[in-house]
């Protein structure tokens, strides 16, 4: 199966993923650990240029986004699941759809043609959304802001609510979780509602 995590930098996206995959692997199923932007030599030089290099347009800042994902999907992602793994992502097209299809306006239609053609298609089994409040994702975030997360409160709300406009917009692929409850407590219920699939 493939599945990814989404939400704002701080929500507890990547905490979920690391435990979703050691979990997997506890069960004694193969798991390949990825995340967005990077996965490969290609994705981490991309990852540098859109979190901390200069500003970018938005059309830039999602064709950067698309090319680094075409490699990873190529490369990490459809050769593990052609191999039997389980694949556990960090980010991935939605992380696209929220931040630049609809908090920067380019349009979810648009930037999701884009990344089918990037990906030839490949979209997850599931995708689990941690929502937070974006103030305390923001404080939790800490110190260090990347380029993106360095345009404010007001972006990052835009980004919040595009998630949840997402969330609607394919319920039966993205599942919208609590993310102010505890990791271990959160990490319970995405193991259950994987059930189906694994």
């Amino acid at each position: 199966m493939f599945v990814t995590f989404e939400g704002l930098d701080g929500s507890g996206k990547s905490t979920q993923a690391e435990l979703l995959r050691e979990a997997l692997q506890s069960e004694g199923r193969e798991v390949v650990g990825t995340r967005e932007p990077g996965g490969t030599d290609f994705g981490e030089r991309v990852r540098e240029l859109l979190l901390h290099g200069d500003e970018l347009t938005p059309w830039a800042e999602a064709a950067l986004f698309a090319s680094a994902r075409a490699e990873l999907v190529e490369r990490v992602i459809r050769p593990a699941l052609e191999g039997g793994a389980d694949v556990v992502c960090d980010r991935y097209i939605d992380s696209s759809l929220a931040y630049q299809g609809l908090a920067r306006c380019l349009g979810v239609d648009r930037v999701l043609e884009l990344n089918f053609q990037a990906t030839r298609g490949l979209l997850p089994d599931r995708t689990f959304l941690i929502l937070l409040e974006p103030d305390e994702s923001a404080r939790r975030a800490g110190d260090e802001p990347d380029r993106i997360e360095r345009e404010g409160g007001e972006f990052r709300s835009s980004v919040d609510k595009a998630y949840r406009e997402l969330a609607s917009m394919f319920p039966k692929r993205v599942v919208a979780l609590d993310g102010s409850k505890p990791a271990r407590e959160l990490a319970i219920e995405i193991r259950g509602q994987l059930r189906d699939l694994s």
